[in-house]
């Protein structure tokens, strides 16, 4: 039965006489001992418990990072590619200005007067914004970036050269927004050869 001192049922048994005193030194060395690798238990734990805490915290922070970096990366090919579609939308309005500016001609010159200053305002703000016009007029055909529509054959330019320009290209940085529609120079007609020979 255990003692406990609160309790006036229980009866107190008087400590035994202490016969020499090596028992109670050795006794108090062996708990000192236990307590020390108890203590050493618990520190060891701890150290495990903290190293796994920051090891999990360093991994959060690495996917964390991740995280925000391809955010960052997604939300600026959508900004490029809705600025894409919105000039994409505006280029047929800028040809339909230069049609219109060339149909005029000298007629009205006021009215042509505006109509290029509306053509001057669009041009600066798409090229505000990266886009700019693809050369094509005395370039050689390249088929990244221009479109033929026609090949002519022609005695004053090489193959493959570019004779007129249909439609403007555009590109965007260096996506084509779109190519330039182009008529080319087809390859030269045979020299004709003397009847006689």
């Amino acid at each position: 039965m255990t003692h406990d001192p609160t309790d006036p049922r229980t009866e107190t048994a008087e400590p035994s006489p202490v016969d020499d005193g090596a028992a109670p030194a050795a006794s108090t060395e062996e708990a000192a001992e236990g307590a020390s690798t108890g203590h050493a238990d618990e520190i060891a734990r701890l150290e495990g418990e903290r190293d796994a805490y920051l090891d999990a915290l360093q991994r959060l922070k690495a996917e964390f990072d991740n995280f925000r970096k391809r955010n960052d990366r997604d939300r600026q090919m959508i900004s490029v590619g809705a600025t894409r579609e919105v000039v994409r939308d505006l280029l047929p309005v800028m040809d339909n200005l230069e049609r219109a500016v060339a149909a005029l001609g000298d007629q009205g010159e006021g009215i042509v007067a505006g109509l290029e200053m509306v053509r001057g305002q669009l041009a600066a703000l798409l090229t505000g914004h990266g886009v700019e016009e693809i050369p094509a007029s005395g370039e050689a055909f390249d088929p990244t970036v221009h479109e033929a529509i026609a090949s002519v054959p022609s005695p004053h330019h090489d193959e493959g050269a570019i004779i007129e320009v249909v439609e403007k290209g555009y590109r965007h940085s260096e996506h084509v927004l779109r190519p330039t529609r182009v008529v080319i120079a087809a390859a030269r007609p045979p020299a004709a050869s003397p009847a006689g020979e």
